[in-house]
């Protein structure tokens, strides 16, 4: 079904391109679920996402409840020219999932994970959020390997990629993906997989949103229950020393151990003690999934005091979904954020004295920036046989500005640009497609994907040879 280049003749729009009554009428009888449009009660609370700083109100929100309210959202996007965004979590930085004056086709009604404990396997809605796979999973003392918040939406972390606690151990999150069920542009239904085509599962597992709405995924399970916590934290005037420390002990560490390393503001409330908070740190969050009978947490960190005892080092073990959602009350929806990323496959000393500065001009409470480990077993994934394009990379780098109060978004967002600036010289080039900003430019999708980039717009071309899925970090299709 090609895309309608003139809405201005559709029933269902007005002479803007925009929705009118009728539109959401024609929509609302197409679908189960429920259309939202800007009248409607209920309307602003779907429109927030997880980022307050972005502010968009799209002309219609479809809740689709199956694949086939997909593909009738898609087919009256299409029908009318409305330009359409796809909402899973509603984690995007940038807001990618809403457009000003089009269509929202929002999967989160499809919450669901339907666990096999013969196959170590789990199937999940595209709407779902990592706390409800985590839920279901350990009842039966498995996991997949996923991001580090339960509030995270499975599909947009799974499309580019996703890095969390388990990485070291078990890889990325796509590389434990086997199969995505996905409605493409023209409303075509598909399985994709190492067989059944098999372009489009290359493609999927790091490509971003380009290529289709998926509407579930399957992932490989692990065997995880509890697992080790700890958190090290020291000055951060030792954030030289310590990183110095860390760049060399982390890559070095049985896969077992993986630790990101965090410049902070320690929080108000436990397991932080009164003296230190509100202090201005630099640390390591630790995940341990090996056996702590056989080499307890307290042993496999002891190197912790070599660059200098730490003001705070907690340890305890913790069931995994515990650890996930770690987080979620420090940093809850409706902040303002802004963010950019990059790799990177080494902390050389002019990087280590750029990140000793920007941690000791941290400008508000909850700004930080995150080092996630990327290399061990998800190194031992060939270059080329997903999207993702840096198996070369050690760490993948996040620099956030945040705070609740709209009136410093210009600080945290200048504070984030000036140190992104000064880093991005020692990274490798490209980042985590999920840490591009929404304003940062066609050439930095391309080094993001580097060598992938081409493939990648040719199997846009075969399963979106319009650019329908436009409303993301955007691969358009080649020539053909």
């Amino acid at each position: 079904m090609a895309a309608t280049t003139s809405p201005i003749t559709s029933k269902g729009c007005s002479a803007m391109g925009g929705i009118n009554g009728n539109g959401l009428t024609d929509l609302r009888e197409r679908l189960r679920g429920t259309v939202l449009g800007p009248q409607d009660p209920g309307y602003d609370e779907s429109r927030g996402i997880y980022n307050a700083m972005i502010d968009r109100r799209p002309a219609a929100i479809a809740q689709c409840v199956d694949a086939a309210d997909v593909r009738a959202t898609l087919a009256f996007a299409q029908e009318t020219g409305v330009e359409l965004a796809v909402r899973g979590g509603g984690h995007s930085g940038p807001g990618l999932c809403l457009v000003d004056d089009g269509l929202t086709l929002d999967l989160s009604p499809m919450r669901w994970a339907r666990v096999d404990p013969a196959t170590s396997t789990v199937q999940v809605g595209g709407g779902s959020q990592l706390g409800d796979v985590d839920h279901a999973t350990h009842g039966f003392g498995l996991a997949m390997p996923a991001g580090i918040m339960s509030t995270t939406g499975v599909g947009g972390l799974t499309l580019g990629g996703g890095h969390g606690h388990l990485t070291r151990k078990y890889g990325l999150t796509i590389d434990n993906l086997l199969a995505a069920d996905v409605v493409l542009a023209d409303g075509t239904f598909v399985t994709a997989t190492e067989k059944d085509h098999p372009d489009l599962f290359w493609a999927l597992r790091g490509g971003g949103g380009n290529f289709g709405v998926v509407t579930s995924f399957t992932f490989r399970l692990h065997p995880v229950d509890t697992v080790g916590v700890a958190v090290t934290l020291w000055p951060v005037e030792r954030t030289s020393e310590v990183l110095r420390w860390y760049r060399e002990f982390l890559p070095a560490a049985a896969d077992d151990l993986n630790g990101f390393f965090a410049l902070l503001v320690v929080p108000p409330g436990p397991p932080f003690p009164e003296p230190i908070h509100g202090r201005k740190m630099c640390g390591v969050v630790w995940c341990y999934t090996g056996d702590m009978d056989a080499a307890p947490l307290e042993d496999v960190l002891s190197a912790v005091n070599e660059p200098g005892p730490p003001a705070f080092h907690f340890t305890t073990p913790m069931p995994y979904p515990a650890l996930q959602s770690l987080f979620d009350e420090l940093i809850p929806k409706g902040l303002q954020w802004y963010w950019r990323g990059d790799f990177f496959d080494g902390i050389p000393d002019a990087a280590v004295e750029v990140h000793q500065r920007y941690g000791e001009a941290l400008p508000t409470d909850l700004s930080t920036m995150h080092l996630y480990p990327v290399d061990a077993a998800a190194h031992r994934v060939g270059v080329d046989d997903t999207a993702w394009a840096y198996r070369d990379a050690v760490w993948s780098g996040v620099i956030a500005g945040i705070d609740p109060d709209p009136a410093n978004a210009d600080v945290v967002r200048q504070w984030c640009v000036d140190y992104w600036t000064d880093l991005h010289g020692h990274s490798m080039g490209g980042s985590y497609i999920n840490f591009l900003g929404e304003q940062e430019g066609p050439e930095r999708v391309g080094a993001t994907y580097r060598g992938h980039y081409d493939k990648l717009a040719a199997v846009k071309h075969t399963y979106d040879p319009d650019n329908f899925f436009r409303a993301n970090q955007n691969i358009p299709p080649s020539a053909g």
